[in-house]
């Protein structure tokens, strides 16, 4: 999972409400009628592969950051991430492919950056392929640059489900965690009822995330639980290799478009 960025290109942008994982109502006051709800996050994930001809904006998108994004509606959090070599997870960089993650106030925001946003429609200019995916938290543990995701949606009884994990790799244990690292990726990338991974990241070496989509949530637990990525995550939290991390289950609402040659929805 390693990400080839020259700059941090992370922004936490302005909350329109209470967010996090698990963020908890205030207790009404006398008189009140209802306490605050928390926030209705509405995330989107954008997995890109830049056309022949587009690398040069695709990197100004990796340096940029958040910065092109600031002003679209609803926004409460941006991420711009590259890629390990041909998606993957690999410490060798990738130069096409590379993603987005971004989290809204609600669905209708969601809908409107995907329909009609020109941040948007400057991804479809510049790629081959592009795929997005349109998700509800259904669990949701710790945070990113200080930013949870708020849990909107009931766990998935059948259907497919998403997963996004994230993690800031203390330095002095970057050794210790890419050791245990390329089996549990080999395992993801050969797991029954995985529909699509993707290796992202934001800093090389030491800010890695990644994105799957799994047939079931039976799949996506089965590969959580077993083998080389059981060991991996037993490995990382017994020895504390993060400094942060972030784990969390979504329903998935929209999966749609082209990705390593395959169509979704």
């Amino acid at each position: 999972m390693f990400e080839p960025a020259r700059s941090s290109a992370v922004q936490r942008l302005p909350s329109r409400g209470p967010a996090g994982p698990g963020s908890a109502a205030k207790p009404a006051g006398r008189g009140a009628r209802a306490s605050v709800p928390p926030a209705d996050h509405v995330a989107v994930l954008l997995l890109v592969e830049l056309a022949p001809g587009a690398l040069s904006w695709g990197w100004s998108r990796i340096v940029l950051g958040a910065l092109p994004l600031r002003r679209i509606p609803g926004l409460v959090f941006a991420k711009t991430l590259g890629s390990g070599h041909h998606g993957g997870f690999g410490l060798r960089p990738g130069l096409r492919r590379q993603g987005l993650f971004v989290i809204f106030d609600s669905e209708r925001a969601a809908d409107a950056f995907i329909d009609a946003s020109p941040a948007m429609q400057a991804y479809r200019t510049h790629a081959s392929e592009l795929c997005i995916a349109k998700l509800r938290a259904t669990a949701s543990r710790g945070s990113w640059s200080g930013q949870g995701m708020a849990v909107t949606a009931s766990p998935m009884a059948d259907g497919p489900v998403a997963a996004l994990t994230r993690a800031s790799i203390r330095p002095h244990k970057a050794w210790a965690f890419w050791r245990n690292s390329p089996p549990a990726e080999a395992a993801l990338e050969r797991a029954e009822g995985c529909r699509l991974a993707m290796g992202l990241g934001e800093a090389p070496l030491l800010r890695q995330a990644t994105f799957s989509v799994w047939e079931s949530q039976a799949a996506m637990d089965a590969y959580a639980r077993s083998g080389a990525h059981l060991a991996a995550i037993r490995a990382a939290y017994g020895q504390g290799h993060f400094s942060e991390s972030m784990f969390v289950r979504f329903a998935l609402l929209q999966l749609s478009g082209r990705w390593k040659g395959r169509t979704h929805g």
